[in-house]
């Protein structure tokens, strides 16, 4: 069957059987040992923890090296419970990004003057902006910017718990139930009662932590247990209805289902323009409160697909085994981190030769090393960051200066997620299928690097708006503190959102999928939160630039971020071009082929 979710097209939808993405029929299994071993469907499900691929050569025909070369790439069917765990993330993100949304407003500026007292604006003057605490630019930008340095630092102990003590799926309902505790304390700090009376700041950061807290151990599993879904994550080909052969790619899928997870988190971002407009005419607790409607939609979801879908148990054992060999690894080179050997001398057919058994394979090494040059590869995205958006509060900040005519100064910083939800599927259904079908390869470093371009043109864009603003406004190099507003209008934002919102579909995506694909299959959750934790520095980054977040020097604080992005793309592509022709997934029977083969040509010699 066919079926259209934001203009991306399901080829077919399949379905995890009751096993646990296990199949039933006679299969051979690649256990997590290596070894290859037949079994019926109890025997399976009995092994779920430790099975790594189902493999099938009848039902997933392997490609020869001239079909690897000449066929066209497609991506595979998504299982239905992928797409209601991508409905998951919408509501979580719906609801996160729905209070983020107004947290500048209402930490930054007091309650309007002849407002209702509920933090909204007198309608009599729409160039007014909603706020509730009073706390000043900079001590609003601080504190979004720990809201965020918490809720990406806290996914490294998601990660680790779920990785090694009670799984992904366990760790998404402990994230949903503390959120929801959140949620409700935030909606009740709103009233206001206490907002008149001063007393709002105590309940919103109690609230403002825990949201973190719940969001940062939700946030890591759920990319992963989404890909989980898809069980043969090996290339197969198949032929067309219209008879045409292609190659089914384990690269092109997961693309495909981080695009549809993408534009997912960003249907649910979106649900922020209408919040933004609820706290500046109505309401601040009105505005929290319906983000909390929306995270209804996490529990009932997560039970009604609770029995389809893929859980799969935690095992501590991957992460052991990586710390050793990345240990053992600097121990040969003598702390050398950049010698060409650094992998190689830790191999186990190479340790074999001196005498020394480990009981690790060869996959564990280049896992390792896979895993670690993607970390590498993620340290490149915290400058990128502050390029997408600007540092802190500078983007609301400069909207309040520019006239908006009655839209909140708020509403073009929250304009991104409409973008990405029209960019992913025009990306999807139409420029990725084209470059395939012209045999135009544009892989994943080309891909990271075309977004950190885009992110800086987006920076330069902001500093030339910032300079036209403090040019216009009538209180000059002061107009963030300037009663009046410069003539430019608030829409003049929309060149450095959108481009920064694209720059996200070709740095985020592709991060997911090198976070998954290069990581050991029980590791997977806490490399994604090592690349979350990128966002975390990002906002460390910001703190430290926070005395530089006010007039009249808010030009450079959109202008040294480009620029030191643009000397970074370039260093990033001139170092990492090679990755683009790495292999995507390894898989455990290609080391033991090659183990096999340099036995027998060492046999020979």
């Amino acid at each position: 069957m066919a079926e259209n979710v934001i203009g991306l097209t399901v080829q077919k939808v399949v379905e995890p059987d009751a096993d646990q993405g296990v199949a039933a029929k006679r299969t051979s299994v690649v256990a997590a040992d290596g070894a290859n071993s037949s079994a019926d469907a109890s025997q399976l499900e009995s092994q779920a923890g430790s099975v790594r691929q189902v493999v099938d050569d009848e039902t997933y025909p392997l490609p020869s090296e001239e079909e690897r070369k000449t066929l066209r790439k497609v991506y595979d069917s998504i299982p239905v419970a992928a797409w209601s765990l991508c409905f998951v993330e919408l509501a979580e993100r719906g609801s996160y990004y729905g209070v983020k949304a107004v947290f500048n407003n209402y930490l930054q500026f007091p309650l309007p003057a002849g407002g209702p007292g509920t933090g909204a604006i007198d309608p009599s003057k729409p160039n007014q902006h909603a706020g509730a605490l009073n706390l000043g630019l900079q001590a609003a930008s601080a504190l979004g910017l720990l809201f965020t340095f918490l809720a990406y630092i806290v996914p490294i102990f998601g990660a680790w718990i779920a990785d090694t003590k009670i799984g992904r799926y366990q760790a998404i309902v402990w994230g949903v139930i503390i959120g929801a505790v959140a949620h409700v304390i935030m909606i009740g700090g709103a009233a206001p009662a206490l907002l008149q009376a001063g007393k709002g700041v105590a309940p919103f950061l109690f609230s403002f932590i825990l949201l973190a807290i719940g969001a940062g151990i939700f946030k890591p599993n759920v990319a992963p247990t989404i890909i989980d879904q898809y069980k043969h994550q090996r290339e197969y080909t198949k032929v067309l209805k219209s008879g045409e052969k292609v190659l089914v790619d384990p690269e092109t899928t997961v693309s495909h289902i981080m695009l549809i997870f993408y534009a997912f988190v960003n249907v649910g971002a979106f649900f922020s323009i209408a919040v933004v407009y609820i706290e500046k005419y109505h309401s601040f607790w009105l505005a929290f409160l319906v983000p909390g409607i929306i995270y209804i939609l996490l529990p009932v979801l997560l039970a009604a697909m609770y029995k389809r879908t893929v859980r799969k148990p935690p095992q501590g054992s991957d992460l052991t085994r990586f710390i050793k060999i990345t240990v053992s690894a600097l121990k040969a080179s003598k702390g050398n981190i950049f010698s060409k050997n650094l992998w190689h001398n830790v191999k186990p057919t190479v340790l074999a030769e001196s005498g020394t058994l480990v009981s690790y394979s060869e996959k564990d090494v280049d896992d390792a090393r896979r895993t670690w040059q993607a970390v590498q590869i993620f340290l490149y995205i915290p400058v990128w960051i502050l390029n997408d958006g600007g540092v802190g509060s500078v983007q609301s900040n400069q909207g309040a200066a520019m006239t908006s005519n009655g839209a909140p100064n708020d509403l073009l910083s929250n304009f991104n997620p409409l973008v990405i939800i029209f960019f992913s599927p025009f990306m999807a259904q139409i420029v990725y299928p084209y470059l395939e079908r012209k045999k135009i390869k544009f892989g994943r470093i080309s891909r990271m690097t075309f977004g950190f371009a885009l992110a800086t043109i987006s920076g330069v864009i902001g500093a030339i708006v910032q300079l036209y603003v403090y040019r216009t406004s009538p209180c000059g190099y002061y107009a963030s503190t300037c009663d009046d507003v410069s003539p430019i209008s608030i829409w003049w934002q929309i060149p450095n959102v959108a481009l920064g919102a694209m720059s996200e579909i070709f740095v985020n995506v592709t991060s997911y999928e090198l976070a998954y694909a290069r990581a050991p299959e029980h590791m997977r959750a806490t490399v994604v939160a090592l690349f979350l934790f990128m966002t975390a520095l990002s906002s460390a980054l910001g703190e430290i630039l926070i005395p530089a977040i006010a007039d009249p020097t808010l030009v450079w604080a959109w202008a040294a971020p480009a620029i030191a992005l643009f000397v970074q793309t370039v260093i990033f592509w001139w170092k990492y071009r090679n990755v683009n022709d790495d292999a995507f997934m390894t898989y455990e029977e290609d080391f033991e082929q090659l183990t096999h083969e340099n036995e027998k040509e060492k046999e020979a010699k």
